[in-house]
């Protein structure tokens, strides 16, 4: 074989061309709850350390039970997460997105709801959850990790403020 037919770089081992990376679908739900209606003035927010051991806060959220609709998901989460019972006023939209973790590939959807506090008292009992707090909705963005939760913020009091 001549320089010029020569693959360029090191060979591959053999093994990695015969591996498979398992895809899995997740799906979550939860989303912005407010203090009240319909003069809002505080989100509810959630901080939690990410997989690079970095503390973000994002809208409560976690993974759908068996038999369970997302409405159902997110109001469980947001109690399970946060002390708080909550109601769904409406639907935000939903963030899609892949990621890899343990080997896998997933591709996980969150449906995120705008809602309501109907009641409970703060707690951060969750083990996945470092702290809880009910944060001006002026200064929610600010906290925000996620540009996708940002968006779905503004989407959230573009509502709010509609007087209809």
């Amino acid at each position: 074989m001549s320089e010029r037919s020569r693959p360029a770089g090191p060979p591959r081992p053999r093994h990695r061309l015969n591996r498979r990376v398992r895809t899995v679908v997740e799906v979550s739900a939860g989303g912005l709850v407010v203090d009240r209606l319909p003069s809002a003035t505080d989100g509810l927010l959630i901080s939690r350390y990410d997989r690079r051991g970095r503390l973000i806060w994002s809208f409560p959220k976690g993974h759908l039970e068996a038999g369970e609709t997302s409405e159902q998901a997110a109001i469980r989460e947001v109690g399970e997460e946060t002390g708080i019972r909550a109601r769904v006023v409406e639907p935000l939209g939903e963030i899609d997105f892949w990621f890899m973790a343990d080997g896998r590939r997933i591709h996980k959807t969150v449906h995120h709801f705008l809602m309501v506090c109907e009641g409970g008292d703060l707690c951060a009992d969750d083990p996945e959850v470092e702290s809880v707090e009910w944060v001006p909705l002026s200064g929610v963005a600010g906290r925000l990790a996620y540009s996708d939760e940002r968006a779905l913020l503004r989407k959230a009091l573009a509502s709010l403020s509609d007087p209809s």
